[in-house]
């Protein structure tokens, strides 16, 4: 039984040691209670449940305190994938909810199992999720400025390997800050958020990278082939070095190995499996 967490990359940890420490304690808090959580829960459950956390928390770019685009408007993205029934739900860009990755969940039970804008915001409507305005007021002043958010990498996920064996992922982001009104990130992709029974990974970095790289994909099926996590990630990230590709992952194997992997440094993760472990 097993679970890590990522919060995205951030720029300020070389520079802001207070942010930094609030994202590590955070990481750590968060990764505790989805572990707790985890020991009565399936994974799918658990990965939901764990990144909705990370939602409620206005340090990290997902949910609450998402960056704004450049209509000043914020969309949401979120997905999750289960190994037990292999099915990928997400939405895209959605707007005005709380929790993405909770509209994603109950969306793995549909037939269409990945919705976008206005279809997207209906059915959560008709799901019981109310209007929601998720930008702070720090968020606000950032996009006033038009300065911070365009240094901010990243999105929050979560994978999971329950009492019984089974894996699940979930990753949700609220974007990059400043882009065209509705681009469309890795995080609903099973480019950046994919699982089966051999393997779990959640991507954070920027989106048209993962995307290109098929990144989450690929690993799990480069693990499925025969590679420990470890090497398809060295593997997998190897193939980004030639567009420079901006990436990081967490992952875990059906065997119970724990992976982070980044191409560049300060992604934040933490995982949990007795013993915390956290980005420092």
């Amino acid at each position: 039984m097993k679970i890590i967490i990522h919060g995205g990359f951030f720029s300020e940890s070389s520079t802001n040691s207070e942010t930094k420490k609030a994202k590590q304690e955070a990481l750590s808090k968060i990764v505790i209670q989805g572990y707790e959580y985890l020991k009565t829960h399936a994974a799918l459950e658990t990965v939901a449940y764990t990144v909705s956390l990370l939602e409620d928390n206005e340090l990290f770019n997902a949910g609450l305190g998402s960056q704004i685009q450049s209509d000043g408007k914020v969309r949401l993205s979120a997905s999750l994938m289960d190994s037990k029934t292999e099915r990928f739900s997400g939405v895209i860009n959605i707007e005005d909810v709380k929790n993405p990755i909770l509209i994603a969940e109950q969306l793995l039970l549909e037939e269409d199992r990945v919705l976008s804008g206005e279809g997207a915001q209906k059915y959560a409507r008709q799901h019981g999720h109310q209007s929601y305005n998720p930008i702070t007021p720090s968020r606000q002043a950032d996009f006033d400025e038009k300065l911070k958010q365009q240094e901010n990498k990243g999105t929050v996920g979560c994978v999971a390997l329950d009492n019984d064996g089974k894996l699940a992922a979930a990753t949700s982001t609220g974007g990059k800050g400043f882009e065209i009104p509705c681009r469309v990130s890795d995080s609903a992709t099973v480019a950046g958020n994919y699982a089966n029974k051999y393997a779990g990974i959640s991507c954070t970095g920027v989106g048209e990278d993962i995307t290109s790289a098929a990144l989450a994909a690929k690993i799990v099926t480069r693990v499925t082939d025969g590679f420990t996590i470890e090497e398809a990630c060295k593997k997998s990230f190897s193939e980004l070095k030639p567009f420079d590709g901006f990436a990081g992952v967490v992952g875990i194997s059906a065997n119970g190995d724990v992976c982070h992997y980044d191409s560049h440094p300060y992604m934040v993760w933490a995982s949990f499996d007795g013993s915390l472990q956290v980005f420092n």
